[in-house]
């Protein structure tokens, strides 16, 4: 079993992002704004987050590549964005695109677009 933690400040403001970008869902029985998030489709592993007390700007939290179908991509962004992300770059689209969350997190939305 594999679970992932994402260190927060402020885990409400990260927790949407990560739900949209990565397409999970609630944990069942646990929808509040600092509650676990799984894959709807029990393949890929849990993400929670820990609360931290004190920002590290020395040290990088977290990043993920997130591989989806080259005409899933504009919708995986824009639920990203809605969901208080922010998007750092598109000069490789439709490789891939940088976003990332409230506290700097990033994550990539990537294809098979545009590769060798």
């Amino acid at each position: 079993m594999l679970e992932i933690a994402i260190d927060a400040l402020d885990i409400a403001s990260i927790r949407p992002f990560w739900k949209a970008i990565l397409g999970y869902a609630d944990e069942p029985g646990s929808p509040g704004p600092e509650d676990p998030i799984v894959d709807p489709l029990g393949q890929n592993p849990a993400i929670w987050f820990q609360q931290m007390d004190a920002p590290r700007p020395q040290r990088n939290r977290i990043h993920f590549d997130v591989s989806v179908p080259h005409d899933e991509a504009p919708q995986r962004i824009a639920a990203a964005l809605a969901a208080g992300g922010v998007l750092l770059s598109d000069a490789a689209a439709p490789r891939f695109w940088v976003l990332a969350d409230a506290e700097g997190n990033e994550a990539c939305i990537t294809t098979w677009q545009g590769r060798d």
